[in-house]
């Protein structure tokens, strides 16, 4: 068995084993010459060839001095010789020596005497090449230098995973000192992190030689000021091998990136918010109606702001008053309007049910949210905090239940006055509140409230225009003799459409009868204003018994000097007698003639201009009319909508009257039912005629 062969590697025992070659020895080429008493060279290794360029062959029994020493220093090394010899003192350092080539070659040496049997002296040397050790010896000084002192976390690791070396960094950025490391295996040595699959990624180096670089890692080391503070780490993994390839074990940096994860959770956060903001730009305020609104806005909060939203306004707001601040320490007076949840969860019946009223007392939350008109944030909710926040005792109960922990009431305020207050909970989401969740929500907080004062606003003037509607319009004509008359008139939907419209049926002498239609240009209360003047100065016009054109032309007048001035209309004078009917137009959709067993027909009449144009003209026509015979008059609400031609339009108001003939009233529900389901954002006026016998007349 040969020397390398004494402990194959698999079966050497403990602090035993051998080496292949090319390792550090092997690089550093130690040479090895042994003198006798004399000088004489009596061992030369195969290394002293490659150092020296002299054979065994040439070596051997040579007085070393001669053979390797030049004249200026061969008296210095007889000296060097004879103290080693004599005293048994090694001696260790740099020396020329010659070079079978005639070239002088600093090596370093280590020469020491040795005592054979017999008590014979021996001196062995030990040498190699100065320039190839000084090399090494900057490498190693470097590679300890660097991972002392290095930021980078480093370590290394036996191929049975456990650490044989962590540097300074390491053991800050694990804040484990490297004794509780050295020896032990990663998931002793790491139970902070998840090891499963860091010992994984160490295993697929180990087994592939592929690094892997720039693994992100996150977890909670203990540092800091808030041990449970969140940190990341980018993590690098490299097999080590020897010159020849043997598997050595494994080394990793560890980079602490706490702060730039932290500055992207941060810059992911505020992005979100912004798609929050953006979010609520487009969903909140969709519609001029307060409850919607309210929904809009807790839907938009859930889940990325809150798991639990619910939206309060004071009732005053919704009773059409202005609010005015509530003193600090005063009660408040609410009106729920919307709650939302990110899950089912028995937190919402915490809340106050949507639509109901409640009085809450000053030590509530949200009335000094509302009174101090500013948020009110608890960051960590106690059980103390619970019944100030929840409704009721029941209330708190559910909350505690649920898991309340945070808790956020910020006010809606609108043009510098407090509407309600927003209230928000988290209980699933693990963050507490803090002061950027509390900016956010006062963000959409004052986007909302001033669609709810909007919409609040539009509402009063949406009661306030149809009231003076049916004030203007309560008197309701009655059946004239000759003729049967049925009407409808239906606001919009828009608070603003509402209050240009109106129809009449007014007695005139001789039996006759004058059918009104008219739309006043614009809306609101304005418009309804302009209405009940134009609609009592056409009664007053009618009972002078003039033409429709003259009538047409009066209005016009009057109309110039109102506001709004411009309106349309269309008047006609029913003469049962003459079966005849006289038709002016003042800028009016067309009148159609229903004919029983004829298709219907829009009248073909001149059509004016608007009242209100001043100085025009108006001509009048002259219809036949028989009995049995129906005018159907009506206003632009009727037919147009934003999407389809008013001829397509006119063409189905046609169709609809071409169906056999049905009541009246039937058939003004009919009209509205077919041609305004979907289209309800003008006001319509809608006036059906049908002529019958009078014999008593």
């Amino acid at each position: 068995m040969g020397a390398t062969d004494a402990f194959p590697e698999d079966a050497a025992p403990a602090g035993a084993g051998t080496s292949r070659p090319g390792g550090l020895l092997d690089v550093l080429g130690v040479a090895a010459v042994m003198l006798d008493a004399d000088g004489r060279i009596t061992l030369w290794s195969p290394q002293a060839e490659d150092l020296f360029g002299w054979t065994a062959e040439e070596a051997l029994g040579q007085l070393a001095a001669q053979l390797l020493v030049g004249p200026d220093h061969f008296d210095l090394v007889l000296s060097l010789f004879a103290q080693v010899m004599a005293g048994g003192e090694s001696w260790a350092g740099v020396f020329p020596v010659r070079h079978k080539d005639g070239g002088t070659r600093l090596v370093e040496f280590r020469n020491m005497r040795l005592l054979d049997e017999r008590g014979h002296s021996y001196a062995l040397g030990i040498a190699t090449d100065q320039a190839v050790l000084r090399r090494v010896e900057r490498d190693l000084a470097l590679s300890v230098r660097l991972v002392a002192q290095s930021p980078i976390g480093l370590a290394v690791l036996d191929t049975d995973l456990r650490f044989v070396m962590v540097n300074p960094a390491l053991e800050r950025i694990n804040n484990r000192p490297a004794e509780e490391h050295i020896g032990r295996g990663v998931h002793e040595a790491l139970s902070f992190l998840d090891t499963g699959v860091i010992a994984s990624r160490m295993r697929e180096v180990l087994a592939t030689g592929t690094p892997l670089l720039d693994q992100f890692t996150v977890g909670r080391t203990g540092t800091g000021t808030d041990p449970e503070t969140e940190e990341a780490w980018s993590v690098s993994y490299y097999r080590l091998e020897d010159p020849n390839g043997r598997v050595l074990g494994l080394a990793t940096s560890v980079v602490d990136v706490t702060e730039q994860h932290r500055a992207a959770a941060e810059a992911a956060r505020a992005r979100r918010r912004l798609a929050v903001i953006a979010d609520a730009s487009a969903s909140v305020g969709t519609t001029l109606d307060v409850d919607q609104t309210a929904h809009e806005l807790a839907e938009v909060i859930v889940p990325e702001l809150a798991d639990l939203a619910a939206v309060d306004v004071l009732d005053a707001v919704l009773n059409s008053r202005r609010p005015t601040s509530l003193p600090p320490g005063s009660a408040a007076r609410f009106r729920a309007l919307a709650v939302a949840t990110a899950y089912p969860t028995d937190a919402a019946r915490a809340a106050d049910p949507t639509g109901q009223i409640a009085s809450y007392d000053a030590d509530r939350l949200i009335t000094r949210c509302v009174t101090d008109a500013r948020p009110v944030l608890v960051p960590q909710v106690t059980e103390e905090d619970l019944p100030r926040i929840a409704a009721d005792p029941q209330g708190a109960e559910l909350l505690g239940k649920a898991g309340l922990h945070s808790y956020l009431a910020v006010p809606l305020i609108a043009r510098g006055e407090v509407l309600g207050a927003l209230s928000l909970y988290r209980v699933r989401n693990p963050l507490p509140f803090d002061e950027d969740d509390a900016v956010l929500a006062v963000e959409l907080a004052a986007r909302a409230a001033v669609c709810i004062d909007n919409a609040r606003s539009y509402q009063s003037e949406r009661r306030t225009a149809l009231t003076l509607q049916r004030h203007l319009m309560n008197h309701r004509p009655l059946q004239p003799k000759g003729m049967e008359i049925a009407y409808r008139y239906q606001p919009a939907q828009a608070a603003s459409e509402v209050g240009g419209d109106w129809f009449d049926a007014i007695p005139v002498a001789g039996d006759k009868t004058a059918l009104v239609v008219g739309d006043v240009m614009g809306s609101g209360i304005n418009a309804a204003a302009t209405m009940g003047q134009l609609r009592t100065t056409t009664r007053a016009l009618a009972d002078l018994d003039l033409d429709p054109a003259e009538v047409l032309r009066h209005l016009d007048h009057i109309a110039a000097g109102l506001d709004p001035a411009f309106a349309t209309c269309l008047y006609a004078v029913y003469d049962p007698h003459a079966k005849q009917c006289h038709i002016a137009v003042a800028g009016h959709l067309p009148p159609v003639l229903v004919r029983p067993g004829q298709p219907p027909e829009l009248l073909d009449l001149p059509t004016g201009a608007p009242l209100g144009v001043g100085g025009v003209t108006f001509e009048q026509t002259t219809v036949p009319v028989a009995d049995g015979d129906q005018l159907v008059l009506y206003t632009d609400g009727l037919i147009e909508t934003r999407e389809d031609p008013i001829d397509a339009r006119l063409d189905t108001l046609l169709e609809l009257l071409a169906e056999p003939e049905r009541p009246l009233e039937e058939l003004c529900d009919r009209l509205l039912g077919e041609l305004r389901h979907g289209h309800d954002h003008d006001d319509v006026a809608l006036l059906v005629a049908r002529a019958r016998a009078c014999d008593d007349l």
